[in-house]
Protein backbone atom coordinates (compact mmCIF):
# COMPACT_ATOMS: atom_id res chain seq x y z
CA UNK A 1 0.00 0.00 0.00
CA UNK A 2 1.54 3.31 -0.77
CA UNK A 3 2.07 6.26 1.47
CA UNK A 4 -1.00 8.22 -0.26
CA UNK A 5 -3.56 5.14 0.09
CA UNK A 6 -2.39 5.04 3.70
CA UNK A 7 -2.54 7.79 4.20
CA UNK A 8 -6.68 8.25 2.49
CA UNK A 9 -7.87 4.69 4.61
CA UNK A 10 -6.98 6.68 7.79
CA UNK A 11 -8.53 9.55 7.09
CA UNK A 12 -12.06 7.23 5.97
CA UNK A 13 -11.89 5.44 9.19
CA UNK A 14 -11.43 8.43 11.62
CA UNK A 15 -14.85 9.88 9.50
CA UNK A 16 -17.68 9.40 10.89
CA UNK A 17 -19.32 6.86 7.43
CA UNK A 18 -22.61 8.22 5.99
CA UNK A 19 -24.74 5.48 7.57
CA UNK A 20 -23.04 5.46 11.12
CA UNK A 21 -23.71 9.21 11.40
CA UNK A 22 -26.09 11.48 12.76
CA UNK A 23 -28.17 14.20 10.53
CA UNK A 24 -29.54 17.13 9.95
CA UNK A 25 -32.20 17.71 7.82
CA UNK A 26 -29.55 18.96 4.38
CA UNK A 27 -26.78 17.22 2.41
CA UNK A 28 -23.40 17.48 3.09
CA UNK A 29 -22.16 19.20 0.11
CA UNK A 30 -18.46 19.72 -1.13
CA UNK A 31 -17.90 22.09 -4.34
CA UNK A 32 -14.93 22.16 -5.41
CA UNK A 33 -13.52 25.17 -7.72
CA UNK A 34 -12.10 28.77 -7.78
CA UNK A 35 -12.88 32.20 -9.20
CA UNK A 36 -15.85 33.26 -10.20
CA UNK A 37 -17.22 30.27 -11.04
CA UNK A 38 -16.80 28.27 -7.58
CA UNK A 39 -18.62 31.78 -6.05
CA UNK A 40 -21.41 30.93 -8.47
CA UNK A 41 -22.02 27.77 -7.20
CA UNK A 42 -21.56 28.17 -3.50
CA UNK A 43 -24.11 30.88 -4.02
CA UNK A 44 -26.70 28.59 -5.14
CA UNK A 45 -25.21 25.93 -2.78
CA UNK A 46 -25.68 28.09 0.92
CA UNK A 47 -29.26 28.57 -0.43
CA UNK A 48 -30.28 24.74 0.13
CA UNK A 49 -27.35 23.32 2.46
CA UNK A 50 -25.73 24.62 5.95
CA UNK A 51 -23.06 21.77 5.58
CA UNK A 52 -21.38 23.09 2.90
CA UNK A 53 -17.44 23.26 2.34
CA UNK A 54 -15.23 24.95 -0.14
CA UNK A 55 -12.46 23.21 -1.54
CA UNK A 56 -10.56 26.56 -3.44
CA UNK A 57 -7.38 26.09 -5.81
CA UNK A 58 -4.06 27.55 -4.90
CA UNK A 59 -2.58 28.84 -8.46
CA UNK A 60 -3.40 32.14 -8.70
CA UNK A 61 -0.20 34.10 -9.74
CA UNK A 62 -1.99 37.44 -11.17
CA UNK A 63 -3.55 40.88 -9.49
CA UNK A 64 -3.19 40.90 -5.79
CA UNK A 65 -2.71 37.08 -5.10
CA UNK A 66 0.31 37.02 -7.56
CA UNK A 67 2.11 39.64 -5.72
CA UNK A 68 1.35 38.76 -2.10
CA UNK A 69 2.35 35.47 -3.32
CA UNK A 70 5.74 36.76 -4.72
CA UNK A 71 6.69 39.30 -1.82
CA UNK A 72 5.49 37.09 1.09
CA UNK A 73 6.08 33.20 -0.77
CA UNK A 74 2.54 32.47 0.95
CA UNK A 75 -0.55 30.94 -0.84
CA UNK A 76 -2.21 33.10 -3.17
CA UNK A 77 -5.30 34.62 -0.94
CA UNK A 78 -7.54 35.62 -3.50
CA UNK A 79 -9.62 32.79 -4.78
CA UNK A 80 -9.88 31.90 -1.12
CA UNK A 81 -10.94 34.85 -0.52
CA UNK A 82 -14.28 35.25 -3.10
CA UNK A 83 -15.58 31.37 -1.64
CA UNK A 84 -15.46 33.62 1.86
CA UNK A 85 -17.58 36.34 0.38
CA UNK A 86 -19.44 33.91 -1.51
CA UNK A 87 -20.82 32.43 1.57
CA UNK A 88 -21.54 35.48 3.26
CA UNK A 89 -25.51 35.62 4.05
CA UNK A 90 -27.96 37.68 2.52
CA UNK A 91 -28.52 39.92 5.63
CA UNK A 92 -27.14 43.26 6.10
CA UNK A 93 -23.72 41.53 8.70
CA UNK A 94 -23.20 39.11 5.82
CA UNK A 95 -23.68 41.56 2.50
CA UNK A 96 -21.30 44.62 4.66
CA UNK A 97 -18.76 42.13 4.75
CA UNK A 98 -18.73 40.71 1.44
CA UNK A 99 -18.28 44.31 0.60
CA UNK A 100 -15.43 44.89 3.11
CA UNK A 101 -13.04 42.26 1.78
CA UNK A 102 -13.63 42.38 -1.43
CA UNK A 103 -13.10 46.27 -1.68
CA UNK A 104 -9.70 47.37 -3.51
CA UNK A 105 -7.45 50.12 -2.63
CA UNK A 106 -7.12 52.70 -4.91
CA UNK A 107 -3.69 54.64 -4.80
CA UNK A 108 -0.37 55.41 -6.44
CA UNK A 109 1.20 53.60 -4.18
CA UNK A 110 1.55 49.78 -3.19
CA UNK A 111 -1.50 49.29 -2.02
CA UNK A 112 -3.08 49.71 -5.02
CA UNK A 113 -5.62 47.09 -6.08
CA UNK A 114 -4.93 45.10 -2.89
CA UNK A 115 -8.43 43.23 -2.05
CA UNK A 116 -9.06 43.84 1.96
CA UNK A 117 -9.49 40.12 2.46
CA UNK A 118 -6.09 39.58 0.67
CA UNK A 119 -4.25 41.51 3.15
CA UNK A 120 -6.73 40.23 6.12
CA UNK A 121 -6.13 36.07 4.81
CA UNK A 122 -2.26 36.31 4.92
CA UNK A 123 -2.04 38.50 8.05
CA UNK A 124 -3.95 35.68 9.85
CA UNK A 125 -1.83 33.29 8.35
CA UNK A 126 1.06 34.68 9.74
CA UNK A 127 -0.07 34.91 13.10
CA UNK A 128 -1.52 31.20 13.63
CA UNK A 129 0.71 29.92 11.50
CA UNK A 130 -1.91 27.82 10.21
CA UNK A 131 -3.81 28.16 6.91
CA UNK A 132 -7.55 26.22 7.92
CA UNK A 133 -7.60 27.62 11.09
CA UNK A 134 -7.09 31.08 9.77
CA UNK A 135 -9.77 30.63 7.30
CA UNK A 136 -11.99 29.58 9.42
CA UNK A 137 -11.55 32.38 12.06
CA UNK A 138 -12.51 34.70 8.85
CA UNK A 139 -15.37 32.72 8.43
CA UNK A 140 -16.54 33.15 11.95
CA UNK A 141 -15.96 36.78 11.78
CA UNK A 142 -17.81 37.04 8.42
CA UNK A 143 -20.80 34.54 9.75
CA UNK A 144 -20.04 32.34 6.47
CA UNK A 145 -22.14 29.78 5.63
CA UNK A 146 -19.72 27.22 5.34
CA UNK A 147 -16.30 26.62 5.18
CA UNK A 148 -13.17 27.61 2.81
CA UNK A 149 -10.34 25.08 2.66
CA UNK A 150 -7.82 25.29 0.31
CA UNK A 151 -6.66 22.08 -2.06
CA UNK A 152 -2.96 22.02 -1.27
CA UNK A 153 -1.15 23.80 0.89
CA UNK A 154 1.81 25.01 -0.86
CA UNK A 155 1.86 27.41 -4.08
CA UNK A 156 1.33 25.92 -7.13
CA UNK A 157 2.60 26.86 -10.65
CA UNK A 158 -0.21 25.82 -13.38
CA UNK A 159 1.57 25.15 -16.46
CA UNK A 160 -0.33 24.16 -19.93
CA UNK A 161 0.79 22.47 -23.37
CA UNK A 162 -0.71 25.10 -26.10
CA UNK A 163 -0.66 25.29 -29.26
CA UNK A 164 -0.46 28.24 -31.35
CA UNK A 165 0.37 30.64 -28.22
CA UNK A 166 2.65 32.17 -30.53
CA UNK A 167 0.13 33.78 -33.34
CA UNK A 168 3.57 33.64 -35.41
CA UNK A 169 3.61 29.53 -34.85
CA UNK A 170 0.19 28.33 -35.21
CA UNK A 171 0.96 24.95 -35.31
CA UNK A 172 3.68 24.49 -32.60
CA UNK A 173 3.02 23.85 -29.37
CA UNK A 174 4.42 25.76 -26.49
CA UNK A 175 4.65 25.05 -22.46
CA UNK A 176 2.83 28.21 -20.78
CA UNK A 177 3.57 29.18 -17.08
CA UNK A 178 1.20 30.43 -15.04
CA UNK A 179 -2.38 30.58 -14.23
CA UNK A 180 -2.74 34.09 -15.93
CA UNK A 181 -0.55 33.84 -18.35
CA UNK A 182 -2.84 30.44 -19.62
CA UNK A 183 -6.20 31.73 -18.65
CA UNK A 184 -5.56 34.78 -21.50
CA UNK A 185 -3.60 32.56 -23.98
CA UNK A 186 -4.19 33.03 -27.50
CA UNK A 187 -3.44 29.39 -28.68
CA UNK A 188 -5.44 26.42 -28.06
CA UNK A 189 -4.55 24.47 -24.35
CA UNK A 190 -3.95 20.94 -25.03
CA UNK A 191 -3.42 19.99 -21.46
CA UNK A 192 -2.32 21.32 -17.72
CA UNK A 193 -0.37 20.28 -15.30
CA UNK A 194 1.09 21.17 -12.03
CA UNK A 195 3.87 22.09 -10.40
CA UNK A 196 5.19 20.43 -8.21
CA UNK A 197 3.77 17.56 -9.52
CA UNK A 198 2.98 15.70 -6.63
CA UNK A 199 1.75 18.30 -4.36
CA UNK A 200 0.02 17.55 -0.68
CA UNK A 201 -3.45 17.73 -0.40
CA UNK A 202 -4.91 19.55 2.69
CA UNK A 203 -6.20 16.59 5.13
CA UNK A 204 -8.94 18.98 5.38
CA UNK A 205 -10.12 18.83 2.32
CA UNK A 206 -9.45 14.88 1.42
CA UNK A 207 -11.91 14.44 4.46
CA UNK A 208 -14.24 16.41 3.50
CA UNK A 209 -14.48 14.72 0.03
CA UNK A 210 -14.70 11.01 1.71
CA UNK A 211 -17.24 12.81 4.06
CA UNK A 212 -19.43 13.96 1.35
CA UNK A 213 -23.47 13.12 0.32
CA UNK A 214 -22.39 15.30 -2.52
CA UNK A 215 -19.34 16.45 -4.40
CA UNK A 216 -19.60 19.75 -6.87
CA UNK A 217 -16.78 20.43 -9.49
CA UNK A 218 -17.08 23.86 -11.47
CA UNK A 219 -18.72 25.82 -12.74
CA UNK A 220 -15.61 28.06 -13.65
CA UNK A 221 -12.39 28.14 -15.98
CA UNK A 222 -11.82 24.62 -17.20
CA UNK A 223 -8.18 24.40 -17.28
CA UNK A 224 -7.13 27.06 -14.35
CA UNK A 225 -9.76 26.57 -12.09
CA UNK A 226 -11.61 22.88 -12.65
CA UNK A 227 -9.23 20.46 -13.77
CA UNK A 228 -6.72 21.53 -10.96
CA UNK A 229 -8.34 19.72 -8.35
CA UNK A 230 -7.85 16.57 -10.72
CA UNK A 231 -4.04 17.37 -10.55
CA UNK A 232 -3.49 17.36 -6.96
CA UNK A 233 -2.85 12.79 -6.41
CA UNK A 234 -4.75 12.82 -2.90
CA UNK A 235 -7.48 14.94 -4.01
CA UNK A 236 -7.93 13.04 -6.85
CA UNK A 237 -8.24 9.63 -4.78
CA UNK A 238 -10.79 11.06 -2.48
CA UNK A 239 -12.54 11.69 -5.36
CA UNK A 240 -12.62 8.24 -7.13
CA UNK A 241 -13.09 6.21 -3.84
CA UNK A 242 -15.98 8.66 -2.00
CA UNK A 243 -19.29 7.12 -1.75
CA UNK A 244 -20.42 10.86 -2.59
CA UNK A 245 -22.39 11.86 -6.04
CA UNK A 246 -20.62 13.58 -7.89
CA UNK A 247 -22.29 16.68 -10.28
CA UNK A 248 -20.17 18.17 -12.44
CA UNK A 249 -21.70 21.47 -13.83
CA UNK A 250 -20.38 23.25 -16.62
CA UNK A 251 -19.45 26.66 -17.88
CA UNK A 252 -23.23 28.89 -19.47
CA UNK A 253 -20.61 29.61 -22.77
CA UNK A 254 -16.61 29.16 -23.73
CA UNK A 255 -14.30 31.02 -21.82
CA UNK A 256 -12.30 33.76 -24.08
CA UNK A 257 -9.26 32.31 -24.93
CA UNK A 258 -8.74 29.20 -22.52
CA UNK A 259 -11.90 27.65 -23.84
CA UNK A 260 -12.75 29.36 -26.90
CA UNK A 261 -15.04 27.34 -29.73
CA UNK A 262 -15.51 24.51 -26.99
CA UNK A 263 -18.89 22.78 -27.15
CA UNK A 264 -20.18 21.37 -23.83
CA UNK A 265 -19.45 17.84 -24.89
CA UNK A 266 -15.48 18.97 -25.51
CA UNK A 267 -15.57 20.12 -22.45
CA UNK A 268 -16.20 16.93 -20.71
CA UNK A 269 -13.62 15.03 -23.08
CA UNK A 270 -10.81 17.25 -21.80
CA UNK A 271 -11.53 16.33 -18.14
CA UNK A 272 -11.97 12.62 -18.59
CA UNK A 273 -8.53 12.59 -20.66
CA UNK A 274 -6.91 14.53 -17.58
CA UNK A 275 -8.64 12.24 -14.79
CA UNK A 276 -9.58 9.22 -16.98
CA UNK A 277 -11.01 6.99 -13.41
CA UNK A 278 -12.80 9.77 -12.42
CA UNK A 279 -16.98 8.65 -13.06
CA UNK A 280 -19.61 11.16 -12.43
CA UNK A 281 -23.30 10.73 -12.05
CA UNK A 282 -24.72 14.05 -13.24
CA UNK A 283 -23.69 16.74 -15.46
CA UNK A 284 -25.28 19.74 -15.37
CA UNK A 285 -26.11 22.68 -18.07
CA UNK A 286 -28.08 25.28 -19.18
CA UNK A 287 -30.58 24.40 -21.11
CA UNK A 288 -30.18 27.03 -23.80
CA UNK A 289 -25.71 26.68 -23.77
CA UNK A 290 -26.56 23.18 -25.34
CA UNK A 291 -26.98 22.93 -29.14
CA UNK A 292 -26.46 19.47 -29.40
CA UNK A 293 -27.91 17.27 -26.34
CA UNK A 294 -27.38 14.51 -27.91
CA UNK A 295 -23.46 14.47 -28.60
CA UNK A 296 -23.73 15.34 -24.71
CA UNK A 297 -25.52 12.89 -23.69
CA UNK A 298 -23.07 10.29 -25.18
CA UNK A 299 -20.03 12.50 -23.78
CA UNK A 300 -21.90 12.18 -20.55
CA UNK A 301 -22.30 8.76 -20.98
CA UNK A 302 -18.81 7.89 -21.08
CA UNK A 303 -17.95 9.47 -17.71
CA UNK A 304 -21.09 7.71 -16.05
CA UNK A 305 -23.01 10.35 -15.87
CA UNK A 306 -27.15 11.22 -16.61
CA UNK A 307 -26.95 15.06 -17.91
CA UNK A 308 -29.91 17.22 -16.31
CA UNK A 309 -30.49 20.32 -18.38
CA UNK A 310 -32.24 23.31 -16.51
CA UNK A 311 -32.46 27.18 -16.75
CA UNK A 312 -29.63 28.44 -14.73
CA UNK A 313 -28.28 31.96 -16.52
CA UNK A 314 -29.16 34.72 -15.14
CA UNK A 315 -31.59 36.88 -17.25
CA UNK A 316 -30.30 40.48 -16.53
CA UNK A 317 -27.27 39.82 -18.93
CA UNK A 318 -23.32 39.50 -18.34
CA UNK A 319 -20.67 39.98 -15.83
CA UNK A 320 -16.91 40.74 -16.20
CA UNK A 321 -14.50 38.10 -15.68
CA UNK A 322 -11.57 38.89 -13.67
CA UNK A 323 -8.62 38.69 -15.62
CA UNK A 324 -10.57 37.73 -18.82
CA UNK A 325 -10.95 40.76 -20.50
CA UNK A 326 -14.51 40.38 -21.18
CA UNK A 327 -18.16 39.74 -20.30
CA UNK A 328 -19.11 36.75 -19.66
CA UNK A 329 -23.15 35.14 -18.83
CA UNK A 330 -23.94 35.15 -15.44
CA UNK A 331 -25.34 32.26 -13.38
CA UNK A 332 -28.34 32.84 -11.24
CA UNK A 333 -27.74 32.08 -7.84
CA UNK A 334 -31.41 31.28 -7.29
CA UNK A 335 -31.79 29.48 -10.31
CA UNK A 336 -28.91 27.08 -9.88
CA UNK A 337 -30.00 26.87 -6.05
CA UNK A 338 -33.09 24.92 -7.75
CA UNK A 339 -31.08 22.57 -10.00
CA UNK A 340 -28.58 21.66 -7.45
CA UNK A 341 -31.64 20.84 -4.76
CA UNK A 342 -33.42 19.03 -7.62
CA UNK A 343 -30.32 16.84 -8.72
CA UNK A 344 -29.79 16.21 -4.91
CA UNK A 345 -33.85 14.81 -4.51
CA UNK A 346 -33.66 13.19 -7.48
CA UNK A 347 -30.37 11.52 -8.36
CA UNK A 348 -28.74 11.08 -4.46
CA UNK A 349 -29.96 8.04 -2.26
CA UNK A 350 -32.57 8.22 -0.16
CA UNK A 351 -30.59 9.84 2.46
CA UNK A 352 -31.40 11.01 6.08
CA UNK A 353 -32.40 14.75 5.27
CA UNK A 354 -35.32 13.64 3.03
Amino acid sequence: MTGRNLRLRRLRTSTPTLSGRKRGAQPKVVALGGGMGLSASLAALRRITGDLTAVVTVADDGGSSGRLREELGVLPPGDLRKALAALCGDDDWGQTWARVIQHRFQSRGDLHEHAVGNLLIVALWEQLGDHVQALDLVGKLLGAHGRVLPMSAVPLELQALVRGHDPARPDEVDTVRGQATVALTRGEVQSVHLVPNDPPAVPEAVAAVLDADWVVLGPGSWFSSVIPHLLVPELLDALTQTKARRVLSLNLAPQPGETEGFSPQRHLEVLGRHAPKLALDVVLADEAAVPDRESLDEAAKRLGAAVELAPVAFAGGTSQAEGSGGAVPKHDPELLAAAYDRIFRMHGRIGPWR
